[in-house]
């Protein structure tokens, strides 16, 4: 897949973070994948994020798009014929925009469904809620700004977090086509995590104990950042061996 790169503000970006029992989570995995750990834990989440000025590298921001967007994510490893690489997995991307919808999976790497957002941002309190058109996906995270991650988080502290967070710019997404993963490198001018206590969440994901049995997930920790200028670079297509795709 040819694609440009695309360029956005991320107004707001809110990281709800759960660890999860890595041989549970594994299961869970398409290969090449395997879960990146954090204190023997497995680390996946939730991302909600919104974008404003999202267009192709070139085209003047007037002329770029508005949206509310949810990604499951989860922290993950892979082998490469360089050698290990860490990144993130998406089993599911959800955006407000019907452009991003048709164009994503398509245009851009990144199979993408549609979904109603409910958003109230106040005091340094935020509360979003995500219904799918398909039915699929339901979230709800209510949360306030904190001075220090949630107890018993893994993360000792905020720069703790950052390092984590932002040592994987590398996300890839399943695509229609079993064992082809859509890729895409993210990258922000800044980076400047807050923690949240989160007071309400709620996952149709993380909550489905066919999924994760009971123990095996447990809420960890959540943050906020925003006001970043964005870069969103199209990567080649990664198969299940973990090779890049020749011609994608």
């Amino acid at each position: 897949m040819t694609a440009p790169a695309l360029r956005a503000t991320m107004e707001r970006r809110i990281l709800v973070n759960y660890r999860v029992d890595p041989d549970v989570l594994a299961r869970d995995l398409p290969a090449p994948f395997r879960p990146a750990l954090v204190d023997g834990y497995g680390m996946a989440g939730i991302c909600l994020i919104r974008l404003s000025g999202v267009r192709p590298a070139g085209v003047p921001r007037a002329f770029g798009l508005r949206s509310e967007n949810a990604a499951h994510r989860v922290a993950v490893e892979w082998d490469t014929p360089d050698g290990p690489v860490s990144g993130v997995y998406v089993p599911r991307r959800d955006t407000s925009s019907r452009v991003a919808a048709v164009a994503g999976g398509r245009v851009f790497p990144g199979w993408q469904h549609l979904a109603d957002f409910t958003v109230a941002e106040r005091d340094g309190h935020y509360r979003v809620e995500v219904r799918s058109h398909d039915g699929v996906v339901h979230v709800v995270v209510g949360a306030g700004t904190a001075e220090v991650p949630m107890p018993g988080s893994v993360f000792a502290d905020v720069e703790d977090a950052s390092r984590f967070f932002r040592c994987a710019p590398l996300g890839f997404a399943k695509t229609r086509v079993d064992g082809v993963f859509d890729g895409v490198e993210l990258g922000t001018k800044g980076w400047d995590l807050q923690p949240l206590q989160v007071d309400e969440v709620q996952s149709s994901f993380f909550d489905d104990r066919s999924r994760f049995p009971a123990g095996a997930v447990q809420l960890d920790s959540a943050f906020v950042m925003g006001g970043l200028e964005t870069s969103w670079r199209p990567q080649r297509q990664l198969d299940a061996t973990g090779r890049a795709m020749v011609g994608s």
